[in-house]
């Protein structure tokens, strides 16, 4: 559990904010079509920016694929802790639901296969 203390810290404080965000899961009532629309059209446009830009540096169409895979990705750990702790006002649950239940799952399912048949659309 404690092997190295970043693991351990990290799950405690990904535990410590799903408790927070659990608490506040009415509040996602209020944004829930925008949270929803935010967190598959945000990935979209980056994603095929990246795809864009991977093509444009000479990646193969694989590898613009992953580029533009990586930049429609919030980063699943990093992002939540981060809004938390420079916007302690803040709603977490936004921020957790946003990354982890809507734009992960939609990436899986449908963005990778995207971003990969646009890599290969513009390839030279």
């Amino acid at each position: 559990f404690f092997d190295s203390g970043f693991k351990g810290a990290l799950m405690i404080f990904l535990l410590e904010m799903g408790i927070v965000a659990g608490g506040r899961l009415g509040d996602l009532r209020k944004v829930g079509p925008f949270l929803l629309a935010f967190g598959m059209l945000m990935p979209l446009a980056h994603g095929a920016l990246g795809v864009l830009l991977g093509t444009w540096a000479g990646l193969s169409a694989g590898g613009a694929a992953v580029l533009g895979t990586m930049a429609a990705s919030a980063s699943y750990i990093a992002a939540p802790p981060a809004v938390r702790l420079t916007l302690p006002e803040a709603n977490p649950t936004y921020s957790l639901t946003a990354a982890l239940a809507i734009t992960f799952p939609f990436n899986i399912l449908a963005g990778i296969p995207i971003y990969f048949n646009l890599a290969q659309s513009i390839a030279p």
